[in-house]
């Protein structure tokens, strides 16, 4: 199991950015890839980016693709996710996940992670 610390979120307007942060620790980061997703009020759990465990892919959802950019140093066993142009429909908890070392998958559903963080609220005002 990995533990996961979100950070970063907060209260934006329309057109402002957001950087969040997930700190991990409990096994070598350098070996999974990690997964952001996001929830809002009353839907569920969406897919929003995901980086392979050697960075060298990175997944989007098409909602965010062109505003959102994930990222890792895996010299401080964190990843962030920069989202530009924030919407309102952009207001979740976002939540980051941590896969099983060497997996190599999708990255876009949800059983493809075994650790979660415990969420970061992003609200954007319009």
């Amino acid at each position: 199991q990995v533990q996961l610390v979100e950070s970063g979120g907060g209260l934006v307007q329309a057109g402002g950015s957001l950087r969040l942060s997930c700190a991990a620790s409990g096994r070598t980061f350098s070996t999974y890839g990690m997964g952001w997703f996001r929830q809002a009020p009353g839907k569920e759990r969406e897919f929003v980016a995901a980086i392979s465990w050697s960075g060298g892919s990175t997944y989007y959802a098409d909602s965010v693709k062109g505003r959102f950019t994930m990222s890792r140093d895996n010299a401080k066993s964190t990843v962030y996710l920069q989202m530009n142009n924030l919407k309102p429909e952009d207001t979740a908890v976002y939540y980051c996940a941590a896969a099983a070392s060497y997996y190599s998958g999708t990255y876009r559903r949800q059983y493809e992670y075994d650790s979660w963080g415990q969420g970061t609220q992003v609200t954007v005002s319009s």
